[in-house]
């Protein structure tokens, strides 16, 4: 084993790293067993991209140059809240995104924690997440428009935005499915499948909301702490997250729309049956009376000693009934 090997250990957590060189406009994916050497360039800057399941992973962040200690909380935390923090040319925080298993894509919140320096951004994850490796099959196909590192900030966010698009496809075309069957005669209970779709929307809305206030936020700090070129991709990725907000609140609305429809269907559903239980309620109480009163075990009851007693009392119980049937046609109830 080569003995700078052993003095400079490989990367610890290392999911990928990419160099990129401003000269020649190349990029070179780095191979996992990569040390911190060969993450310096002189002309170029480099992403490196983390997974926080190794416990070596803050130690090897504490030393590299240039990490201050809110950077690293920011890149090591396991919060579960949104962050888009400037302080003197530095940027960093946490992002949304989506988990991805290794064979399909999830509606779960995954985060990604980031930090923008001059030379270098370092992205930091739990779970495998969706943007993330579109941004990679992304640079994979072409590399040559990653300048610095605030480019690949700023498609990392447009790329969480292309994601929110593919999923505001995918659950409108779900809504579309459940309309059909909500406005026709179909006797299926959508109110179980819509659940989850408002579910999903709710929480897009909600996080694409925050992720947008805080870009606002840091669109509008103090120039001195903005890094070069933050300015132009935070107002770009505003029109972006902006543009989608509408769409995502749009289909919020209609799930809740389409969540009112059902409910005022089964409140129908629910009043005929009741009418009908009524009327047949009407309908059966007099005879219910009648069966009632001959079946008292008293003296004295009448055609209790006719040799045609009973069809007397059947007859009444039908004169009953066709009284009922009168009195709710009178008074407009049947």
């Amino acid at each position: 084993m080569d003995a700078t090997a052993l003095l400079t250990p490989a990367i610890p957590g290392l999911v990928w790293a990419y160099r990129f060189e401003t000269a020649t406009r190349c990029c070179t994916q780095l191979p996992l067993e990569a040390t911190i050497d060969d993450l310096l360039v002189a002309d170029g800057f480099t992403w490196l991209h983390l997974n926080l399941a190794d416990s070596r992973v803050p130690a090897f962040l504490e030393a590299l140059p240039e990490m201050t200690a809110p950077a690293l909380a920011a890149l090591t935390t396991r919060d579960t809240h949104a962050a888009i923090i400037l302080d003197e040319q530095l940027v960093y925080g946490t992002l949304i995104d989506f988990q991805k298993e290794f064979d399909s894509d999830t509606h779960d919140i995954g985060w990604l924690h980031f930090l923008v320096l001059e030379r270098i951004i370092i992205t930091t994850r739990l779970q495998p997440l969706r943007s993330v490796d579109r941004l990679k099959a992304s640079m994979d196909k072409n590399a040559t428009r990653f300048r610095k590192p605030i480019d690949v900030f700023e498609t990392l966010v447009a790329e969480f935005q292309r994601t929110l698009i593919a999923l505001v496809m995918e659950l409108t075309e779900e809504l579309n499915l459940i309309e059909d069957f909500v406005y026709e005669n179909a006797t299926r209970d959508e109110r179980r499948r819509l659940a989850p779709v408002r579910r999903t929307v709710v929480r897009l809305h909600r996080h694409l909301r925050t992720v947008l206030t805080l870009m606002r936020r840091a669109n509008a700090a103090d120039e001195e702490d903005m890094p070069p070129g933050f300015d132009d991709a935070a107002t770009r990725l505003i029109g972006r997250l902006e543009a989608v907000d509408h769409d995502v609140y749009a289909l919020q609305e209609r799930a809740r729309l389409l969540h009112e429809e059902i409910d005022s269907k089964q409140s129908s559903e629910t009043n005929r049956h009741l009418y009908i239980l009524s009327i047949m309620t009407a309908f059966l109480l007099p005879p219910s009376l009648v069966t009632g009163f001959f079946g008292m075990n008293t003296e004295g009851l009448p055609f209790a000693h006719l040799e045609h007693g009973t069809a007397f009392a059947v007859g009444i119980m039908g004169l009953s009934v066709i009284a009922a049937w009168w009195l709710l046609k009178r008074t407009g109830i049947f």
